[in-house]
């Protein structure tokens, strides 16, 4: 049996626990925490796709929090915040190829049949569970608006 990728995150902090690895132990923390308070907000077991958007999310908050840092010129904000990317993303799954992302979005626009900028979110509403954590969902709108445009 495989374990969930919440139980992987649950193993990863007790060996970082063991090995005394500060840095790291304190992302995964900050990992299990929101999802706890997810569990109990909403009353939910967290599932693996759950789990990814969580993941997902934190990411997309340390990438704007490195822009910020980056603007107000403090190094030492944006290094912690790239360690906390670089932890994050080992939880992720291998991320998709700009052909692969291609690919899916072709494939999305011929099911649902989508010829104007108004099918956007039809097109997205199939790409989302397949890419989620594997793709910039940004991006891949911007994808999407160029090719229903064009």
């Amino acid at each position: 049996m495989t374990l969930s990728l919440k139980e992987t995150i649950t193993d990863a902090m007790k060996a970082s626990m063991r090995a005394q690895e500060k840095e790291r132990l304190t992302t995964i923390r900050l990992i299990l925490s929101e999802a706890k308070q997810i569990e109990v907000d909403e009353r939910i077991t967290i599932d693996d796709a759950r789990m990814l958007s969580i993941l997902d999310k934190m990411l997309k908050q340390r990438r704007e929090s490195i822009a910020q840092f980056q603007k107000a010129d403090r190094q030492d904000l944006v290094d912690i915040e790239l360690a906390e990317v670089a932890i994050i993303q080992t939880f992720m799954p291998q991320p998709l190829t700009e052909a692969e992302v291609t690919q899916l979005i072709s494939a999305a626009m011929t099911e649902t049949g989508a010829k104007t900028v108004q099918d956007m979110g039809k097109v997205m509403a199939i790409l989302k569970p397949q890419m989620q954590g594997r793709a910039d969902m940004a991006v891949v709108g911007s994808l999407i608006k160029q090719r229903l445009a064009g």
